[in-house]
């Protein structure tokens, strides 16, 4: 059996400070394997472009959103399976035989579980709860990983969301397919708790999560994440 190819998709919006340390790990553990693509589906205004031209990966210009960069960067990716990854978050050192390894065993869709760059314990609570298969302890931090035809199959990402096109596609995945959550951990940034405070972030994600799975407007959803996030 031929090995499978992997596109990596990142998307940037104005990530000067942390995309050249992601791009030299990601290029270092990707390197010892064939087979394997970057692209960065780019938004940003500042320095960004320009750092992104020092690496061999492939980079796009593309509106300002998640769903639309990601699916931009999915339009150019030759791989057949597509490994989004957000700028700030760094996978295992094996993430390269670990999603071939769960493709091949007939997984089509999944994610790591998740460890925060951050050793408090509160942070290390809200990774260890990464482990279960509960749509609350899912986001896009955990990275995803997904099979080309299945991803084109359900119409990528949802355009029209500005806001939780991770928790939407995850629950699209769940209707075709089972959603896996592997053993090994991503490491993530943890300055957006940094910048907000452990507690009041948590509870705005929290907030977040209930209006999504009661049905609250993109609108009213992302006026609460302008108003209690930084």
């Amino acid at each position: 059996m031929d090995t499978q190819t992997i596109s990596i998709i990142i998307p940037t919006c104005n990530e000067e400070a942390i995309i050249q340390r992601t791009l030299q790990t990601l290029l270092a553990i990707a390197g010892r394997s064939e087979g394997v693509e970057i692209i960065v589906s780019d938004a940003s205004t500042d320095r960004t472009p320009e750092i992104l031209s020092g690496f061999p990966v492939k980079v796009c210009r593309s509106a300002k959103g998640r769903a639309i960069q990601m699916n931009n960067g999915a339009r150019l990716a030759g791989g057949d399976i597509l490994y989004f990854l957000h700028a700030d978050t760094l996978p295992p050192e094996t993430f390269v035989d670990d999603i071939r390894s769960a493709a091949a065993s007939g997984k089509k869709a999944g994610c790591f579980r998740m460890h925060f760059d951050d050793e408090h314990p509160l942070m290390t609570l809200f990774g260890w709860f990464t482990q279960f298969p509960l749509m609350i302890c899912r986001g896009g931090d955990q990275s995803l990983f997904i099979d080309r035809t299945l991803f084109q199959g359900i119409g990528g990402f949802d355009e029209t969301l500005l806001i939780m096109e991770d928790y939407d596609i995850i629950a699209r995945i769940e209707r075709c397919e089972p959603f896996h959550i592997l053993h090994q951990q991503v490491t993530t940034s943890a300055r957006k708790y940094h910048q907000n405070g452990i507690i009041p972030l948590q509870v705005a994600f929290g907030t977040l999560h209930l209006m999504y799975a009661l049905g609250f407007d993109q609108e009213s959803i992302i006026r609460h994440y302008r108003e209690n996030i930084i």
